[in-house]
């Protein structure tokens, strides 16, 4: 599983013109699952978005969890985060999970995040999306749970 995870003061996702998610101070995740993703992979991806230290403390240090500013988490299923451009012009999403396999792992890392204590909003699984965001930082950060070294 990967996630692109981003440190915001605000975002919001819209499926035809209805909020579906929406949070202030806190972060932005682009989940996808690959096929053979398990729930190791998503527990690994769970804990490092909710501990990650990305928020500034009193001294302006990166310290800080998201926990630790009680910010919340949107978290929007994108496969394409799971793509390869390293060769050719257009990206292969051949190590993106299909829908059938996504779907259940993006919920069950949902579900995982929440289980923190924190408030999770999301997107609409598999449905054009719009998101808004104003990272804070800019702070953007790759998690990826088969890069372990």
């Amino acid at each position: 599983m990967r996630a692109v995870v981003q440190r915001v003061s605000r975002a919001r996702v819209t499926v035809d013109g209805e909020t579906t998610g929406a949070v202030e101070q806190g972060l932005l995740v682009y989940a996808a699952a690959a096929p053979d993703d398990t729930a190791d992979d998503v527990r690994y991806i769970s804990e490092k978005v909710a501990h990650l230290r990305i928020f500034p403390d009193a001294r302006s240090k990166m310290n800080l969890s998201v926990i630790d500013v009680d910010g919340a988490i949107l978290v929007v299923s994108a496969f394409t985060v799971q793509a390869d451009a390293r060769r050719g012009r257009r990206p292969s999403f051949d190590s993106s999970a299909p829908g059938e396999v996504a779907e259940p792992l993006v919920a069950q890392l949902v579900s995982a995040i929440g289980a923190f204590g924190l408030r999770v909003e999301t997107g609409r699984f598999a449905e054009h999306m719009l998101v808004e965001s104003v990272n804070d930082g800019p702070i953007c950060i790759l998690l990826d749970s088969r890069r372990l070294i």
